[in-house]
């Protein structure tokens, strides 16, 4: 009998996941960290945030970098800011760029139901802020996006479970992913159609 413990999914993995399977095993499986030009602005614009002060802002109090966890995901991370105001709890992502695709929304989502099982709160919003156009945009936590976290989470502790590593997309994402140079999208999938070739082709013609 097996009783291994499953492994602890973070909640940071969720958005590298959305982005690109492949990308999230790399860095939750291998290891494997290089930083780019949007990694390292991203850093610098969460220079307050990593500070984890608190602070009263607009009738809000504001509490940074706090530590999130849920036994019932196998969850484990960090929320860069929740506003606390009455009896709201209000999760906030930072973003140093603009907009782009759902990966922080996911991401966000992942917080709030960290906050909820820990503060037996229901946490029906959340704000990602984004440093490009300088404006928080509000993310309403459906029910579908939150089976949509569920999902994620599942698959990336199966990624991590099995040490699988996901097909390259070779596709817009990989030139603007800091781990190309590693990743090799184009190598990769060259590869993988040399195989194709010889399993569809050169072997199917023995048979």
């Amino acid at each position: 009998m097996n009783n291994k413990p499953e492994p602890i999914v973070l909640v940071s993995a969720i958005e590298h996941y959305a982005y690109c399977p492949r990308q999230c095993a790399l860095i939750h499986c291998d290891g494997v960290w290089i930083d780019n030009r949007h990694t390292v602005r991203g850093s610098w614009a969460h220079r307050r945030v990593d500070s984890g002060a608190h602070r009263q802002e607009r009738g809000r109090r504001v509490l940074r970098a706090i530590p999130l966890w849920s036994e019932r995901l196998g969850l484990s991370g960090r929320a860069d800011a929740v506003e606390i105001e009455s009896d709201s709890v209000i999760p906030v992502e930072y973003k140093s760029g603009t907009p782009h695709g759902s990966a922080a929304n996911l991401q966000l989502c992942a917080q709030a139901l960290c906050l909820e099982e820990m503060l037996g709160v229901s946490v029906p919003l959340g704000y990602v802020w984004y440093g490009g156009p300088r404006r928080r945009v509000e993310v309403d936590m459906s029910s579908a996006l939150r089976l949509e976290v569920c999902r994620i989470i599942q698959e990336i502790r199966e990624q991590l479970t099995s040490g699988t590593l996901p097909i390259a997309p070779n596709d817009n994402r990989c030139r603007e992913c800091q781990l190309e140079p590693h990743c090799l999208p184009g190598v990769t999938n060259a590869s993988r159609r040399i195989h194709q070739y010889m399993r569809d082709i050169v072997f199917a013609c023995d048979t």
